[in-house]
């Protein structure tokens, strides 16, 4: 399917229906010529005319083995998707007054995201009056930041949004086994994933239940 889309976008021969076009290619006299002859010259040297900008005016058509174009188109394409980069953000949630016990529970994780080369999005959630607690908050995120300091570094110190505190953490390094991407030719992409850890039951709890 993704083959017979890469044919269609090109027009070739006797598709091409202007009346001249702009020629360019290996041993040709680039210049605007009539279509037929266009077609001739690419004819002559048994290769295929290929227009490729038609909204050119005249439209630019290339004399070229259209089979070895469309080989080309791929390989480039290819390439440009493992230059691409997939940035994958997970988040962790944190009260103003989590306790030791939860807090090392999230941090377990949050070293697990790092280690897989996944970003660390940790934030403090303030609901009604705990907005008070802001300075304790931000004082439990680089706690947080200076025990994953083996796995991430900061990428955004705590910065307070409406009812967040967010500190983001990037992985230090690659993870084992895989191979550093090379520099992207364009903007990452960035898929955000939502962890919602839940709280580990307590012993009271375990109890009640039995």
């Amino acid at each position: 399917m993704k083959n017979d889309n890469l044919k269609e976008q090109y027009r070739i021969n006797e598709r091409i229906r202007v009346r001249e076009v702009r020629l360019v290619g290996d041993n040709i006299e680039t210049g605007v010529y009539p279509i037929a002859q266009a077609l001739k010259i690419a004819e002559e040297q048994a290769m295929d005319l290929v227009e490729i900008s038609p909204n050119a005016a005249p439209p630019v058509c290339r004399v070229i083995d259209y089979q070895k174009f469309l080989y080309q188109q791929k390989k480039r394409q290819k390439e440009q998707k493992a230059k691409s980069v997939k940035v994958v953000v997970k988040e962790i949630r944190f009260g103003p007054q989590t306790d030791d016990h939860d807090y090392n529970f999230k941090l377990k994780h949050a070293k697990g995201f790092l280690e897989e080369g996944s970003k660390v999005k940790a934030y403090v959630f303030f609901k009604g009056r705990s907005i008070l607690f802001k300075e304790q908050g931000e004082v439990l995120l680089l706690r947080f930041a200076n025990d994953l300091e083996d796995y991430g570094k900061v990428e955004q110190l705590p910065v307070l949004e409406g009812k967040r505190m967010i500190i983001m953490l990037t992985p230090k390094k690659a993870s084992v086994g895989s191979t550093p991407a090379p520099a992207p030719a364009s903007a990452p992409k960035v898929v955000k994933k939502v962890i919602t850890i839940p709280k580990p039951k307590s012993e009271g709890d375990k109890k009640t239940e039995e």
